[in-house]
């Protein structure tokens, strides 16, 4: 069963900060692997952290362009209104943020069972997604 990934692995993938090493590479490993899936929200988010100014990812438009046309291969989960509905309903019974409940969604949607994420609570499952941390130390 495929996975999901959020902007943050894709934007640790990218990194050039030597504090952030370890995360790279296994960052970099997941997007090497062929069962995982994006949103277009994702890769939204992706541009624009990674081209910001002042961002610690901080890449051309050219450089971001390609990374998203590259994570083509993955199968991107377009975000719709159904999709937009339901994490309308995933906000109202969590304590997540209307765009991790958008992830979380988009998730569910791309038929993943599992959602690879540093921003939300390693190891929650909501709607038959679970939240794995895959920079977290195992137990």
């Amino acid at each position: 069963m495929p996975v999901f990934v959020d902007t943050n692995i894709v934007l640790y993938a990218i990194s050039t900060d030597p504090r952030e090493t370890a995360k790279r590479d296994i960052a970099y490993n997941v997007l090497q692997r062929d069962d995982f899936r994006v949103s277009t929200q994702v890769l939204l988010e992706f541009y624009a952290q990674a081209t910001r100014p002042g961002s610690d990812h901080r890449i051309s438009h050219g450089e971001a362009s390609d990374i998203i046309i590259g994570l083509r291969r993955t199968g991107i989960i377009d975000v719709t209104q159904h999709l937009v509905f339901t994490g309308l309903e995933l906000r109202r019974i969590t304590n997540y943020s209307m765009w991790d409940c958008m992830i979380i969604a988009a998730a569910k949607a791309g038929g993943c069972d599992t959602l690879l994420s540093e921003d939300m609570d390693h190891g929650h499952a909501i709607a038959g997604v679970t939240i794995l941390n895959p920079f977290a130390e195992p137990a």
